[in-house]
């Protein structure tokens, strides 16, 4: 497809005088200019409002965009949203090289001692600047030595063994599991799957008591229940409560005990704009917002965080208030999501600079009726917190086999919450990452697909694994790689999950025998 453009009659002596007083190249040089220009202002122009005539200069594409030709053409089709043989792309490109004409000479009538080399820096930077905002990490937020004895407080660990009985040969004999011993384990991650009703979150309750009793309360817990629990289910676990002093919040009628905004530096500026980034990045990964609705919302963030004072971090009320005013009226997703948030008062307001909500345990229950998009946002962005302020912590000994524990952070509907690739590669640096802090992550599923992915080697990060009963038992790969076993268990595993019942398990425990049955 050939393009040819001519600028608009009033545009011809304006590129002209342009060549002339920047010394930047020649008019082709100048046109490609304007058009980057016009394009960086964010800016849809309308065809039938703002193409103007073609009197002026005339250019052939391969003059005007030489060997970059695609390069420009994408740009045209990624902003407007168009296939690349769309016959209105010469359209759009005239529009903006026109439009960008009229706004360079403007900007050079009322800035007469501004250099072409001065528009050229300052451009290329403000893009640059734009990129570096644009590159959303997974990697936590790590703060500069001051800030870090400021804000984060070392969590205390246990050091001894921790041993937990996780149930009964089918002999009656006892079986253990050393969480922390690194002569048996490289990490302390737990990964439990099992259809519902099978004994899985019964096991997981009992494992998490024997922890906080092993070690005198010393180590922690967070339980994320994404799917809510029921008042049934609350009066069942009565014992689970009150055994490990837990803290049962359920959302949204109890707010949990910290701002996820919190995590931010607000004194490290690049700091800052990775946590914002993030931020952002976690909202609109769950809330399904376009590129406009995610710069509104960095744009709305980066003014709410200039405005505070001192040590005080904004709400997600603040948040909300200030895309209201960028946005004027209409409706958006983004300020559906952010109202649900401010209003529901899902999080504290004040922050917990301590972070002494990590010697305390919760059991954090997201109702079913909230909407989905809040659930998922509302679990990243705990577990986005979490993460991050063990990251700033200093790493928890190990001393004669024993690993120093300090946290247990339970993710209930794993097979859920980690279904997307995006979501897999945080859990996945979370769990390399985590456990030198004394961190055991604890994953429940119904499902062991979700974990058998080619990029992501699941059964060497979280070592240990228990498989209840599940629905595609005869996958017999899947559930070997689930549970990192090789062909020589694999007949015994075959075995077992052809005839296990409730209550019965298997595992890759050191402590037992591989692929065998047991009882929870």
């Amino acid at each position: 497809m050939l393009i040819n453009i001519r600028t608009s009659e009033e545009n011809k002596p304006i590129v002209q005088e342009l060549t002339r007083k920047l010394g930047l190249g020649t008019e082709n040089v100048i046109s490609r200019i304007a058009f980057s220009y016009s394009l960086s202002k964010n800016i849809k122009l309308n065809l039938a409002t703002d193409l103007g005539d073609s009197k002026g200069k005339e250019y052939k594409d391969d003059i005007l965009f030489g060997k970059y030709r695609d390069y420009y053409i994408a740009l045209i089709c990624q902003h407007y949203e168009l296939y690349k043989t769309d016959k209105d792309i010469a359209k759009y490109i005239k529009m903006h090289i026109d439009h960008g004409l009229q706004l360079m000479n403007k900007l050079f009538e009322e800035n007469k001692n501004y250099s072409g080399l001065d528009f050229l820096l300052e451009n290329l930077e403000s893009g640059i600047e734009k990129l570096e905002e644009n590159q959303v990490s997974n990697d936590a937020i790590i703060f500069d030595e001051y800030t870090r004895k400021n804000r984060v407080l070392n969590k205390d660990y246990f050091i001894d063994s921790i041993k937990v009985l996780v149930g009964k040969s089918l002999e009656d004999e006892d079986i253990y599991f050393n969480l922390n011993d690194t002569s048996l384990h490289n990490n302390a991650h737990i990964a439990v799957a099992g259809n519902s009703g099978t004994g899985k979150t019964y096991f997981a309750n009992s494992v998490l008591k024997q922890i906080v009793k092993e070690t005198n309360g010393k180590v922690n817990f967070i339980f994320l229940d994404f799917k809510g629990i029921t008042e049934e289910d609350e009066k069942k676990n009565n014992d689970f409560f009150t055994t490990t002093n837990c803290t049962l919040i359920k959302a949204p009628y109890k707010p949990f005990p910290v701002n996820p905004l919190s995590f931010i530096d607000i004194i490290n500026e690049k700091n800052k704009i990775m946590g914002i980034n993030k931020f952002v990045d976690i909202i609109a990964s769950y809330s399904g917002i376009g590129k406009n609705q995610q710069q509104t919302l960095k744009d709305a963030t980066k003014s709410v965080f200039a405005e505070i004072k001192g040590n005080e971090y904004p709400s997600f009320k603040e948040i909300y208030e200030k895309v209201v005013d960028l946005e004027g009226e209409k409706v958006s997703t983004l300020r559906e999501i952010l109202e649900s948030l401010s209003e529901l008062d899902l999080f504290e307001k004040e922050s917990d600079l301590k972070n002494s909500f990590l010697n305390e345990n919760y059991y954090l229950s997201l109702s079913g009726d909230l909407p989905r998009s809040v659930r998922f946002t509302s679990v990243f962005l705990i577990i986005n917190y979490i993460y991050n302020t063990f990251m700033n912590m200093d790493n928890a000994p190990i001393e004669d086999n024993h690993q120093g524990m300090r946290y247990v952070l339970l993710i209930d509907e794993a097979h859920t919450i980690f279904k997307d690739k995006k979501s897999q590669d945080l859990l996945e640096k979370i769990l390399r990452e985590i456990r030198s802090k004394g961190v055991s992550v604890m994953l429940l599923s119904q499902g062991i697909e979700e974990f058998n992915q080619p990029s992501f080697d699941f059964s060497s990060m979280c070592e240990t694994a228990f498989l209840f009963d599940i629905k595609d038992k005869t996958n017999l790969k899947m559930m070997q790689k689930f549970m990192g076993i090789g062909d020589k268990d694999a007949l015994k595993l075959k075995a077992s999950m052809e005839k296990i019942q409730k209550y019965q398990l298997v595992s890759n425990l050191k402590e037992f025998k591989v692929g065998e049955l047991f009882k929870a």
